[in-house]
């Protein structure tokens, strides 16, 4: 017996459990097979909060980890081959607000000591420069295969200092020092992705990473992110059916409502028009 109401994964920013409880899910797995398979192998993506960054980032995780099994029935089961299976170093940030310089530097070395497990390596070095780089370059040794580095909100360690003169210098250091090792490990490098809020010219923290292509404003990927009207008429069909007979209206109407409440984002031009994710599945 089919079933009436779909799961929605409100809040819920990891692809593989997405995927494995058949919570609903806008396919975006051809951005994915875009990214990966470009000319530059260091991307930039800015969005607002509640925007799905963490998402992707965990979709690009688990392509290059080559867990197939999960993209069954979406678009890059049929764009991709190869399947190649890397080591992945995922950075979360987001929980690095409202440090000072030495909680912040604890917070990045408890960070990549959780990874260095995954390989065993033991290391007792305090800088988490030479930590990343001796990591990065460990994990290729190990492997054979190149590494790739996924940091999810970059900024955040600094969004609430960004406007103090006395707090951002010192902070911003921190996190230029941390980040430094992934232009000298380029040759270790499969793939370099990045998320945040801001854009990363702003903070100057990758004077020395001048190679990083920001795609937050190319037509390409203006719906990377977020659901477009298209996508909510075909991959949510039957639940625009399901609303507008909640609502008592056509599904003209339905969707109508749904415009006026939660769409009008655009980050290009052209674009399609942009809902949400958090607010629309609310």
């Amino acid at each position: 017996m089919e079933q009436k109401t779909r799961l929605y994964p409100i809040g819920i920013q990891t692809f593989s459990e997405i995927r494995n409880k058949s919570y609903l899910y806008i396919d975006k797995t051809e951005y994915v097979y875009r990214m990966t398979h470009s000319a530059s192998k260091y991307m930039f993506l800015s969005r607002p909060r509640r925007f799905g960054k963490s998402l992707l980032t965990s979709t690009l995780a688990a392509y290059f980890e080559g867990r197939k099994d999960l993209f069954k029935g979406l678009a890059l089961e049929r764009l991709e081959t190869e399947w190649t299976e890397y080591p992945v170093l995922r950075f979360d940030m987001s929980l690095g607000k409202h440090m000072d310089r030495e909680e912040l530097e604890r917070y990045l070395l408890w960070q990549l000591k959780g990874m260095e497990r995954n390989f065993g390596i033991k290391s007792e070095t305090p800088d988490t420069n030479t930590r990343l780089t001796d990591l990065i370059r460990l994990a290729y040794e190990q492997t054979g295969r190149q590494v790739v580095v996924l940091i999810d909100e970059y900024d955040a360690p600094l969004l609430d200092v960004v406007h103090e003169e006395k707090d951002l210098p010192v902070l911003r250091n921190v996190m230029r020092n941390f980040y430094s090792p992934l232009k000298a490990c380029d040759p270790y490098l499969r793939f370099v992705f990045l998320t945040g809020i801001t854009k990363f010219s702003q903070l100057s923290i990758f004077s020395e990473l001048n190679n990083i292509q920001n795609i937050s404003m190319l037509p390409e990927y203006a719906a990377i992110c977020g659901i477009t009207e298209e996508e909510m008429a075909t991959q949510m069909d039957k639940d625009l059916e399901n609303l507008a007979g909640r609502l008592g209206v056509s599904r003209e109407e339905a969707v109508q409502k749904l415009k006026d409440n939660y769409d009008g984002y655009h980050f290009t031009w052209p674009s399609p028009d942009i809902y949400n994710p958090f607010s629309l599945l609310n």
